[in-house]
């Protein structure tokens, strides 16, 4: 009889637990890939889908297509409900059942999720912009204010329904209040007739006194200046301080009317993390060891956000796509070392940089820690990377399609309703419908 391969499960479909699934592919190991969703989500273009820049279509990608030629791959759909270390086994809820899933080898990569800092009514009453799921919400949400707008006249009213505010000054923050102002001013404007002479408010809100902390300050300075030049208010030294009655309260006295209010600030580890049965670190990430072992399991690892592993400067990896790449070729690699009986490697970091886009021919860029570049060139850079990094030629085919008749005929392809309109509403824009009764007539 044949020696049966060593079973490794791997959980999660993101970067992570892709890029390990993939370097596994075709050896001597029997992969079962576990994610509660068919597809793989390109996260750093979530925020255009949001704004209708991009179809969900051209951000995702099947992962049984990825592997359909990868014999020794398998994909369940299913959520994890246990992680029951000390049997190997893991429990999964899929098809209205719960099964018990062994493995020789645990790969956890659940990612990360919206991190609410224990503010319960703002996780209520504010739209996360971490998954598909949570674009499609927030792209019905926008279209269908800008319809009730359309056709309001008390000024009140009026001032919430085009007014949005934008928590967090990280990249997927600025990113997203950039292309929200020009969501309405390049592509919509002209469309809606009645609100050609309103003004649309997008107010990014920061706590600490800068944008893009972990940028030098000349790129800081420049992303500021670049959202003001395009229209958006940048609040910074300001918090959240709650919400209610669509009335957002900052920590310095403003008080913002809005219907919309999207959070972009702070993830913390997958809940997932809490059953894996260790002591978890800073963030609800679990702490792993320089192999990405899990530490005190051997056959326990993690990759990705929800792993925290320290760098020679003592401060933790950051959350980000090229850690969760690095750290899962390593831990592939790693696998490998350890059923040959050869001696496991340590992570080490390659930081290619970082960059984030504001808008049409604006960005910054900072290129190996080293290049600080702004406008233009740091926009096309942006662009390149993205279409380089997507899964599939189709998506990058129709992502670059689409980015070049956005550019060219100042408009947005993704403007489709679907659904009710309260199906994805917040708690805060529900409780506003007694008051819109009042509609123009003509």
């Amino acid at each position: 009889m044949d020696k049966q391969n060593p079973r490794v499960v791997i959980i999660g479909a993101g970067f992570g637990g892709l890029f390990v699934a993939k370097d596994l592919a075709n050896k001597p190991v029997d992969i079962l890939l576990i994610d509660r969703n068919n597809f793989h989500t390109f996260t750093p273009l979530v925020y255009q889908v949001a704004t209708c820049g991009l179809d969900i279509d051209d951000v995702a990608y099947p992962v049984r297509k990825i592997f359909a030629r990868n014999d020794n791959v398998n994909f369940l759909l299913g959520e994890v409900t246990d992680v029951i270390a000390d049997r190997k086994a893991i429990t999964v809820k899929t098809n209205g059942e719960t099964r018990i899933v062994t493995y020789d080898y645990l790969v956890v990569a659940a990612g990360s999720e919206t991190n609410y800092f224990g503010k319960d009514v703002i996780k209520q009453r504010s739209f996360g912009l971490k998954t598909a799921e949570d674009a499609i919400k927030i792209r019905r949400h926008l279209l269908t204010l800008f319809e009730r707008a359309e056709w309001t006249k008390d000024p009140k009213e009026l001032e919430a329904l085009t007014t949005m505010v934008v928590v967090g000054g990280g990249a997927t923050g600025i990113e997203t209040a950039g292309a929200l102002y020009e969501l309405f001013y390049v592509a919509l404007r002209h469309e809606y007739r009645h609100m050609r002479d309103n003004h649309i408010r997008v107010i990014l809100v920061e706590m600490a006194d800068s944008l893009l902390g972990p940028y030098p300050d000349r790129l800081r300075q420049s992303a500021k200046e670049q959202l003001e030049d395009i229209g958006v208010e940048v609040v910074l030294g300001a918090a959240v301080e709650g919400i209610e009655n669509n009335v957002v309260y900052l920590s310095d006295g403003q008080e913002i009317s809005t219907h919309t209010l999207i959070w972009a600030t702070g993830v913390k580890g997958a809940s997932l993390a809490e059953m894996v049965g260790v002591e978890l670190a800073r963030g609800a990430r679990i702490p792993v060891e320089p192999t990405m072992q899990v530490k005190g399991l051997d056959t326990v690892y993690a990759v990705g956000d929800i792993a925290y592993l320290e760098g020679p400067d003592g401060k933790a990896y950051p959350q980000q796509i090229p850690v969760a790449q690095q750290q899962a070729k390593l831990l592939a690699k790693n696998l490998m070392r350890q059923l040959n009986g050869e001696k496991e490697e340590s992570f080490q970091y390659f930081d290619k940089g970082m960059m984030a886009t504001i808008g049409r021919q604006r960005a910054v860029a900072w290129v190996f820690n080293r290049y600080q570049v702004t406008g233009v060139i740091a926009w096309l850079a942006w662009l390149g990377l993205h279409l380089i990094t997507l899964m599939g030629f189709r998506n990058r085919l129709s992502v670059f399609i689409n980015w070049t008749w956005n550019y060219l005929m100042f408009d947005r392809v993704a403007r489709i309703v679907l659904g009710r309109p309260e199906d994805t509403e917040t708690e805060a824009a529900q409780q506003s419908k007694n008051t819109l009764s009042q509609a123009a007539g003509d």
